[in-house]
């Protein structure tokens, strides 16, 4: 009886979620057991700003070099409590601007494709957001204790390359696959040509 009963309350709960789809922009919102305070962060001396859960602190140097043991590794990191949930953000010292965003995103699938073939991809885009043409594609792949989901994106940054990624445990990809998108439609880049007119 009491698994029918669990059945009954995810069906209310997603009954819920259509009625009241969930919004980064509330003053709260439920993800999973948890709720998230979403704010603007900055980052690259405030060129660029995006959404992100006030949980989310910089990921300490012992567990970057744990989650990420290569040493390219991102130099921006914001995680959840355990480090399960991260954003990441690096900027790459390679010339991009926005008509080759399309060429990269294709390029890196090709890339972690290839690396290994077991990934499954899901949904590959690029997309104008505030202004910016932003790549991105997402993916299913195995890790030590199970399995990620990731979404990697891309986009120009003063002609230079930014790379990014959200990460979590697939087990809780129904619950932040819709909210890790808006993260990434919240991205806004302030060019300096925009500076320049506001000065």
């Amino acid at each position: 009886m009491e698994h029918a009963d669990e059945k009954i309350l995810k069906l209310l709960q997603e009954m819920e979620t259509l009625e009241n789809p969930k919004t980064i922009h509330a003053e709260s919102i439920r993800i999973g057991v948890e709720n998230y305070v979403f704010e603007p962060v900055f980052f690259f001396n405030e060129r660029l700003s995006v959404h992100l859960p006030s949980q989310f602190t910089d990921m300490d140097e012992q567990s970057r070099k744990a989650k990420y043991p290569y040493e390219e590794r991102p130099e921006i990191i914001k995680a959840n409590a355990d480090g399960s949930i991260a954003f990441t953000l690096k900027y790459v010292d390679e010339n991009l601007s926005d008509p080759w965003v399309d060429e990269l995103t294709n390029g890196m699938k090709g890339m972690v494709k290839r690396a290994n073939p077991a990934n499954v991809f899901y949904t590959t885009e690029v997309e104008e957001i505030n202004g910016k043409r932003i790549g991105f594609f997402d993916f299913k792949s195995s890790a030590l204790d199970g399995y990620l989901y990731t979404i990697m994106f891309f986009l120009a940054l003063d002609g230079q390359a930014v790379i990014g990624s959200f990460t979590c445990p697939y087990s809780l990809y129904a619950d932040w696959r819709e909210i890790a998108y808006q993260m990434l439609q919240s991205i806004r880049v302030y060019e300096e040509a925009e500076e320049e007119v506001q000065a």
